[in-house]
């Protein structure tokens, strides 16, 4: 199976379901960037339910994914690590993951591509995934010879995916909200550790 993926930011374990198990990925670099999609925001599961984290993003002249810069606007990274660090912080695995993860939150990065591309890197390394996986050379309208997830995979409107079933495994807030299908990937690695790869 070839998927076509856009980039995302700490992406849903549907997004790293796709990345693992098709035999080629490739990441969409030439579409315009869209807003309150995974291309800039996670989900994660905190006391008060799910909440998003959000990439503040520059626009310039070009509209185009590849071109979008990170803003500095709002210490957004310093927010963001205090959130991870409050609504995982008494999960299995987050003392043994936080090195890892931490850095993302202190260096800078100038594109938001570059940026989600290291993260996702990283991910793979922590979850034990070796994807074929490359960014794409132009722009697919419709393309023929792979599955299009570019669109599908969306926090506000998903579309239907029949290859998609979340399973459940152990939340730190499950017993307050239930389980909580499909958050980011940090969630399951906080959450599950090693055992992780078993939920792709």
């Amino acid at each position: 199976m070839q998927v076509l993926l856009s980039t995302t930011y700490f992406g849903p374990v549907q997004w790293y379901q796709k990345l693992h198990r098709a035999d080629f990925v490739q990441i969409e670099k030439w579409e315009s960037f869209q807003k309150q999609t995974y291309r800039n925001r996670c989900l994660i599961a905190t006391t008060q339910g799910v909440q998003a984290l959000t990439v503040p993003v520059v626009r310039g002249e070009s509209p185009l994914i590849k071109d979008i810069r990170i803003s500095d606007h709002g210490n957004w990274r310093h927010l963001h690590w205090n959130a991870l660090q409050s609504a995982y912080g008494e999960s299995p695995f987050f003392e043994y993951y936080q090195d890892d993860i931490r850095p993302f939150f202190e260096k800078r990065w100038d594109y938001l591509l570059d940026f989600n591309e290291a993260i996702c890197l990283k991910m793979c390394e922590l979850i034990d995934i070796q994807p074929n996986m490359e960014f794409s050379s132009d722009y697919a309208v419709e393309p023929s010879d792979k599955t299009d997830y570019r669109i599908a995979i969306n926090p506000k409107h998903p579309a239907p995916d029949m290859d998609f079933t979340p399973k459940t495994y152990y939340q730190v807030y499950s017993a307050k909200h239930g389980f909580l299908p499909n958050l980011s990937v940090i969630d399951l690695l906080f959450n599950m550790g090693p055992e992780s790869i078993f939920y792709l």
